[in-house]
């Protein structure tokens, strides 16, 4: 199963531009200071990655906030952007109520669920995706609608959609390509320790990967982002250690200094692992880049599950947490 949702990203980047074309804002000409953008895990990610791509765009601060609790900055000059595939995402719903009590502005994304029944009863803006997938593989339904949402009320142009457009094209005309690569270093990382390492501007892609492996791959791994990386973690690399295996996500958007740093921590790492990887975008610009690591990262952790013969879509440990919760008052 999951090996056809992510061989269907092109189609859900294509479905999610049409829904988000289609979403019907109201009330948005107010004026605001910041965004918080709110949610956890596969239907959280985008944030992360968002916040990233429009730093150089968005005129306000772009937030993530991955918990119950919102920051005090949030009051009635902020746009809050709650994140729920499922629509009853726990952490979520209590920051959309704490939002809510101080007077924000509130706009969600969901499937459906607790949220969807919240933006009727409440009159709140909406963009109402396809549900009935694990939230990681919605990726491409609900990322594209960050974009949408903050288009809408006037934080960011709507370049995006040629944008994710042409991503659609290069996702189609290299598919083949993108897979091969994935089943080789899949074949690479099976059986190793996972390490990743990016540029601080793809980070949040890393964080993507390495949460694919998490949860599809059933495997613990790490990510460091460069430069900040340079200034701790590469001190670590003292002892050989033929388990750990290491993957730099690389970018032509890789600022020149940081690219430098990257040849050098290869000539560091090379001398206690001899697996050492990496990762390039394909794109002509910075979204589609992200988009082509994301997706190329997905198959990695469809392929390493596949070698080792386990079923990727499975996370009973996180619904028995979510099931032991929900019996709390």
């Amino acid at each position: 199963m999951m090996d056809q949702l992510i061989a269907d990203f092109s189609n859900h980047l294509e479905e999610a531009l049409d829904v988000g074309k289609q979403a019907d804002f109201s009330n948005t000409d107010q004026s605001f200071v910041n965004v918080l953008i709110c949610g956890l895990g596969g239907s959280g990610i985008g944030g992360t990655i968002i916040s990233q791509l429009v730093a150089d765009k968005c005129h306000v601060p772009v937030i993530v906030n991955k918990d119950y609790h919102i920051p005090a900055f949030v009051n009635e000059d902020t746009l809050v952007i709650c994140c729920s595939y499922s629509g009853n995402t726990e952490e979520t719903l209590s920051m959309y109520e704490a939002a809510a009590n101080k007077g924000a502005t509130v706009s969600i994304i969901t499937s459906g669920g607790k949220f969807a029944e919240i933006a009727e009863q409440e009159d709140l803006n909406i963009i109402q995706i396809r549900g009935g997938f694990p939230p990681r593989a919605a990726f491409g339904l609900s990322f594209p609608q960050l974009f949408f949402t903050l288009s809408a009320y006037g934080l960011i142009d709507d370049s995006f959609i040629s944008e994710i457009e042409k991503s659609i094209v290069t996702l189609n005309e290299r598919e083949d390509q993108i897979q091969e690569s994935a089943n080789s270093i899949a074949n690479k990382l099976n059986g190793k320790l996972p390490i990743i390492y990016s540029e601080s501007s793809l980070e949040g892609v890393a964080v993507r990967f390495r949460q694919q492996i998490n949860e599809n791959s059933k495997m613990l791994c790490w990510h460091h982002a460069i430069p900040e990386m340079n200034h701790n973690e590469l001190v670590g690399w003292r002892t050989e250690n033929e388990n750990l295996a290491v993957v730099y996500l690389r970018s032509e958007d890789d600022f020149y200094r940081n690219a430098a740093r990257i040849n050098q921590n290869k000539e560091v790492i090379k001398n206690y692992t001899s697996t050492i990887i990496e990762m390039n975008a394909k794109g002509e610009s910075a979204l589609e880049r992200v988009l082509y690591l994301v997706h190329l990262g997905d198959w990695v952790s469809e392929f390493i599950a596949q070698l080792k013969g386990i079923d990727s879509v499975e996370v009973d440990v996180i619904t028995g947490l979510k099931n032991m919760l929900g019996k709390l008052d």
